[in-house]
């Protein structure tokens, strides 16, 4: 469906678009008319120890100033203290009716707190923040005072920067009243389509006795062109993934506000309204993908409500809001990967533009690594803002990691360690044997090289599975000049860029003896998860909702998704990785070609790489890293729906000889008359 058809049709229903369209504008103006200005106000406070700890006493023992043996641990334990229903529970009985946020403060790496109220009286606003400050200080005397500990000890907070004068929040406003135009608008968008492919269905059903006649008299236009496909949607959303960096958003979404994903967006609904007018129907047997989705979105959603059922903050509400909008990117890529996909070689044709441009990236990963600088600081836009406040050159060892246009080394590795393996079955693939060496080569030189560069486990460790993956399931004339060719490598990466194997090496060796304190960090944190699993171990606190600024980093995506979404979120996502397993095994079973079986084999690769790396790093939460996983799930199912339309029917007893044991149609001898 092209960009004519969607106009043509919005036109001919426009008794169903112009209403919704003006309706949406009249709640709209009706809400900013009576839905009053919000004033928010701030103050920030820090925490000062006693002056008794320079004091060599007997002993010092105040357990909250020494939990961790830092003064920003108690901040966070007075954060989640004020952030608790006991609190919240005593300020309102001083006067805090208002909803209010503590949190660290900004930019700062001490014990700084901002205290914020928002609410539509500006006087009362002021009063409250007022209040909070006070109280804030107050519970934390009666914290140490509790723990037992002496007065001299006490930590004291001082405010810094004294209760602001309350600002309007327009912007919130605006944000209403553009949402609810955004869905009177969309909604009078899929009417119309939805209007346009039940009409059109009665017609064709009426026509259907003369529907002879009326093909022997009409005369159909020969369409000018290649007909907009899913494919081209979805080109798209690539060239904008890899090559706008995945820190620039839209402003006021957020992580999820990349340009690509609202082409995603945008792709759905050309989906949608080609498929409610019937010109698209979903590919058969590529029903796996989709299905699993709708558990993870079914998941989701419980998370959500569950967030909307407790007393959550301002920032956790906007964090689930941008959590569904995420999601709703995910099945985006899913339904048009599996279902708007008609052609197998227009789905080789994505894998293969997706393979080229990731090799690109791979390329200034490189630029980044040898110029110590990252390239994507340089790239600005106007209209986006970065998501990521001071992103700066990362530094280990004696070496630059370089990310590319990705929001951080770790999604940089991540992302190369999927499409590697589909990189290395093109460069086998004997359809594009004609082609020269380089070009298919090329990838999988670039993205197997930045791996290492990243200096991270993660992209070894993804390295290594897409080794033992793939090589071992060779012939033993190709896997061994594999084998010659790797040590080759790291010989030469050994003397090009002298110390980079000690570095890694001294990292696995740090990780296997526990001294190494990036693990160490991680490893503390699992156990901190418990408290939140335990307060809601079924669905969460809401997807989106455990962010960084309010709680601390998970470094593992399952440890995150248990806070967020439960066990029953965490089944959801485990069931989708072993979907993309099932299905790489099962499109090499069903494989009738040499070609085929090492498709699936990449397939099986890709979904185990996710799989391990995914305990790694939150890996979910970096935009482009989560749609190559997705993508690649959902043309794994629609590989697989090909192959098994093509794959030879089992033996029965009726027909004993298979499909494949039968000569070819032509070339059967016919009898003589």
């Amino acid at each position: 469906m092209s960009i004519g058809d969607i106009v043509a049709v919005l036109r001919r229903r426009w008794y169903v678009m112009l209403p919704l369209t003006l309706i949406s504008l009249l709640a709209g103006l009706h809400l900013y008319r009576s839905v009053p200005v919000s004033y928010q106000s701030q103050s920030s406070v820090a925490l000062i120890d006693s002056a008794a700890v320079a004091e060599l006493a007997p002993s010092f023992g105040n357990p909250i100033a020494n939990a961790g043996g830092s003064l920003v641990v108690t901040a966070d334990v007075l954060i989640r203290t004020l952030s608790g229903t006991d609190a919240a529970r005593n300020l309102h009985a001083l006067g805090v009716t208002d909803p209010y946020t503590v949190g660290f403060a900004a930019n700062t790496s001490g014990p700084m707190l901002t205290l914020t109220v928002t609410g539509t009286d500006r006087g009362k606003v002021l009063r409250e923040t007022t209040t909070l400050t006070e109280f804030a200080g107050e519970q934390l005397g009666a914290l140490q005072a509790a723990a037992k500990v002496q007065p001299a000890y006490f930590v004291q907070t001082t405010p810094v920067v004294l209760p602001q004068t309350p600002v309007p929040q327009l912007k919130s406003r605006y944000q209403q009243v553009l949402g609810v135009v955004i869905l009177g608008t969309t909604a009078g968008f899929t009417l119309s389509f939805v209007t346009d492919g039940l009409l059109g269905a009665l017609r064709r059903r009426r026509a259907a006795a003369s529907a002879d006649a009326r093909r022997k008299g009409r005369w159909r236009r020969r369409p000018r062109g290649r007909q907009l496909d899913a494919t081209a949607v979805l080109t798209g959303y690539l060239a904008l993934a890899f090559f706008i960096p995945s820190n620039l958003t839209l402003p006021g979404l957020g992580g999820v506000g990349t340009p690509a994903n609202v082409f995603a967006l945008l792709g759905l609904f050309w989906y949608l309204a080609a498929w409610f007018t019937g010109r698209i129907r979903p590919a058969p047997g590529t029903r796996l993908p989709r299905v699993v989705m709708c558990l993870l979105a079914a998941s989701v959603l419980a998370s959500y409500l569950a967030n909307a059922l407790r007393a959550a903050s301002q920032k956790e509400v906007l964090a689930a809001d941008r959590g569904l909008i995420g999601l709703l990117v995910w099945v985006s890529l899913v339904v048009l990967v599996s279902a708007g996909i008609q052609d197998r070689s227009r789905l080789d044709v994505l894998l293969r533009r997706a393979v080229v441009m990731g090799a690109v990236v791979a390329a200034i990963g490189f630029y980044d690594f040898f110029t110590a600088t990252n390239i994507a600081d340089k790239i600005s836009i106007p209209g986006l803002q970065s998501a990521v406040a001071q992103i700066t050159t990362l530094d280990r060892g004696s070496f630059t990691r370089p990310r590319s246009t990705t929001a951080q080394p770790l999604e940089f590795g991540g992302m190369l360690a999927i499409l590697l393996p589909f990189a290395v079955q093109q460069a086998f693939d004997p359809v594009r044997r004609h082609l020269k060496a380089w070009r298919r080569w090329g990838p999988v030189v670039l993205m197997g090289g930045a791996l290492p560069l990243t200096v991270s486990r993660t992209s070894i460790i993804g390295a290594l599975i897409v080794v033992l993956v793939m090589v071992l399931r060779w012939k033993p004339e190709r896997r061994w000049s594999a084998i010659g060719l790797l040590i080759g490598a790291v010989a030469c990466f050994k003397v090009i860029i002298p110390g980079l194997i000690g570095t890694i090496t001294a990292l696995f060796a740090s990780f296997l003896t526990n001294s190494d304190s990036s693990t160490q960090a991680r490893t503390v944190k699992y156990s901190a998860i418990v408290p939140y699993l335990d307060e809601r171990p079924l669905f969460g606190r809401g997807f989106g909702t455990f962010l960084p600024e309010l709680f601390f980093f998970t470094d593992n995506q399952y440890m995150l998704t248990l806070a967020e979404m439960g066990l029953v979120g965490l089944l959801a996502l485990l069931v989708l990785l072993f979907t993309g397993i099932h299905q790489g095994g099962a499109i090499r079973r069903l494989a009738r070609t040499e070609s085929d079986r090492e498709l699936g084999q990449a397939f099986f690769a890709s979904a185990l790489v996710s799989l391990v790396i995914a305990a790694t790093f939150d890996a979910l939460s970096f935009p482009m890293f989560a749609g190559m996983f997705f993508l690649t799930i959902a043309a794994g199912g629609s590989y697989l729906g090909f192959v098994r339309r093509t794959a030879p029917e089992p033996a029965t007893v009726e027909s004993p000889c298979s499909p494949t044991s039968q000569p070819p149609a032509d070339r059967i001898p016919v009898p003589a008359p």
